[in-house]
């Protein structure tokens, strides 16, 4: 049998969130920036995001990286975040799951106790520091763009729901956060069907009456995602949060479509959005750690090490870390005859 379209992949989960790592069979993208090779891969072979993301490859929670050769010098390796919708331009559990993969593979090589590395994301370069014991990734700390609010208390009008007061801020894509103790929402994972189908509509309402565009890229506009934030349960966590990613494009005249994928860890860029958001309302400051728990439990902790702008706000920058654990090795082809090449969708899954 000669299969066609061969691609390695490291199997990871940062705190519970998967994100697959291509480390080989992609060619290298065009593109003179990580953000130009990432939009060639949306417009020109999108066909390996579906391929990998959707069935029988993968499911609606499934992040995936591309890793790509760096566009700047100072960078160790270049990687593309895709997800169900979107190409993220930053992501931490992918972060984290990329900076896991390789220096637990070799691609990087790796320094006991503490390992350096700088990796380019499209939203630019990200600055890691791993912690390493006998082969292994204890801890990855990466400092994440300036992350910066751009609604507070902003009322919006959500199906089914009703008035909802929400944030928007920038972590590295555009959230949407509204309160889940005053929707009465519980942030658990049994309760995962509850909080995307409410995190979607909101994130659907906010795109439509709380549009932004960031103020350095034009191209990127938002919200593309939601988040809720509510008390924590984890003894250390200063608040937990629950984020859905969308998986495809609401119809407001269908509820069914309504839904979306709960992210199963703490969320790296949510954590610095959150972040931002409690900045701004002089809530946390430079220094403080802030520790948010996730639906499963687990936890990022943030640190904001500087303040900085975005004009015209006011930003910060924030350290973020969490831990990645491989969980396997993979081969994935493409068999010529195979009448789902790039994969499908069902609705007992997806919308």
């Amino acid at each position: 049998m000669s299969f066609t379209e061969r691609v390695r992949a490291v199997e990871v989960h940062a705190e519970g969130e998967p994100g697959r790592v291509i480390v080989a069979g992609v060619d290298d993208p065009p593109g003179a920036s990580m953000l130009e090779k990432m939009q060639w891969l949306a417009a020109n072979a999108d066909d390996l995001r579906l391929r990998m993301l959707r069935e029988p490859r993968g499911y609606p929670a499934l992040c995936c990286n591309v890793l790509v050769a760096p566009t700047e010098p100072e960078a160790d390796v270049g990687f593309v975040i895709m997800e169900q919708t979107e190409y993220p331009p930053m992501s931490g559990s992918n972060t984290i799951c990329v900076a896991t993969a390789v220096l637990e593979t070799g691609i990087v090589p790796m320094t006991e106790p503490t390992t350096e590395l700088r990796l380019e994301s499209p939203a630019g370069l990200v600055d890691v520091r791993a912690a390493c014991a006998d082969g292994k990734v204890t801890g990855v700390t990466f400092r994440n763009v300036p992350a910066f609010a751009v609604h507070l208390d902003r009322p919006i009008d959500v199906p089914e729901l009703g008035p909802v007061t929400v944030d928007v801020a920038w972590g590295g894509m555009f959230y949407v956060i509204a309160d889940a103790d005053e929707l009465g929402i519980d942030l658990g994972a049994a309760n995962g069907a509850e909080i995307a189908r409410a995190g979607e509509m909101i994130r659907a309402a906010a795109r439509q009456q709380l549009p932004v565009v960031h103020p350095e890229h034009p191209e990127i506009v938002g919200p593309t995602i939601s988040q809720l934030s509510g008390a924590p349960s984890h003894p250390d966590a200063h608040r937990r949060n629950a984020v859905t990613v969308a998986t495809g494009d609401v119809d407001w005249t269908r509820p069914s479509t309504w839904t979306g994928a709960l992210d199963r860890c703490p969320c790296g860029t949510g954590t610095a959005a959150k972040m931002a958001v409690l900045h701004a309302r002089g809530e946390l400051a430079t220094g403080d750690a802030f520790v948010h728990e996730g639906p499963l439990g687990t936890t990022f902790t943030g640190v904001i090490a500087e303040e900085t702008t975005v004009d015209p706000y006011d930003a910060i920058v924030a350290e973020i870390t969490g831990q990645g654990w491989i969980t396997g090795f993979a081969e994935w082809v493409v068999d010529p005859s195979d009448p789902f090449p790039d994969g499908y969708t069902v609705g007992d899954l997806w919308p």
